[in-house]
């Protein structure tokens, strides 16, 4: 990632400049240190969910949206310094920490994904997600007002509200790469992951969803990895790996012992 990256330069959303679209935010060495580490984490640190596994970095969230702290794993503030780094983009600016105290690493197998959904009230209305090992496809969604009628797929609804089963956006996630979620995508919009083994491209950035719906992936023209660029364009289909997510947060409540 070139130091001193201004967020603004990778905005998804012009009209409210609430995405931000980050390629190459680690390298390529950086990542296999990661991935080494998360492979070498002991069993017990993970946490299993029905379609996946994770674990928690600087503490948990118990009752009342408040963070027991724990200590980070070290190398997020060495090497690489991921922290360091998540500060330097000024995206954290106006948290109550400046920068993440809370770190979730899911690991997500071939044809897993997550339902649309929101971050929660813990947490400042910022988060940055770092991708490893492999490329996904991110969609936030909005809800539907309460004189539109329901959409038959009942999987899409939260709370009692209906979601619109049609993204708002789609970004490309690649490995190695960065996305941050501010303002209106984040307090007002859900997020969610398609369980998929492969995403099926068209062309002209195009995505061919499991419903048969198709969306055009907003940075389409902006991807380096190479090959993947050339799928998005003309079309075909992308496989994917075993992908481990950094979803990074400030939780504004802390309690606990007094980290360093």
């Amino acid at each position: 990632m070139q130091s001193g990256t201004v967020l603004s330069n990778y905005s998804l959303t012009s009209d409210t400049a609430a995405a931000y679209y980050i390629p190459d935010f680690i390298t390529a060495d950086e990542e296999a240190h990661l991935l080494r580490k998360i492979n070498e984490s002991p069993k017990q640190k993970w946490k299993m969910l029905g379609n996946r596994r994770l674990q928690l970095w600087g503490g948990e969230v118990l009752r009342k949206n408040i963070l027991f702290r724990e200590e980070m794993p070290p190398f997020l503030a060495s090497y690489p310094d991921i922290l360091g780094r998540l500060k330097a983009t000024t995206a954290f600016n106006s948290s109550p920490h400046q920068g993440p105290n809370h770190v979730i690493l899911n690991e997500y197998l071939p044809g897993q994904g997550i339902m649309p959904h929101e971050d929660g009230p813990s947490y400042h209305p910022v988060v940055a997600t770092i991708s490893l090992g492999s490329h996904t496809v991110f969609h936030y969604y909005s809800y539907r007002s309460e004189r539109e009628s329901a959409p038959s797929n009942s999987a899409f609804s939260n709370a009692g509200r209906t979601i619109d089963p049609t993204p708002v956006l789609s970004v490309f996630l690649e490995p190695r790469s960065a996305i941050v979620t501010t303002g209106p995508l984040y307090t007002s919009h859900l997020h969610g992951i398609d369980e998929v083994t492969a995403d099926t491209f068209t062309g002209h950035g195009k995505l061919r969803r499991p419903t048969g719906e198709e969306v055009v992936i907003s940075n389409w023209q902006a991807l380096k990895t190479e090959g993947m660029g050339e799928v998005l364009r003309d079309g075909g289909t992308l496989y994917r790996k075993a992908r481990y997510s950094l979803t990074c947060r400030d939780v504004e409540k802390v309690t606990g012992r007094n980290l360093c």
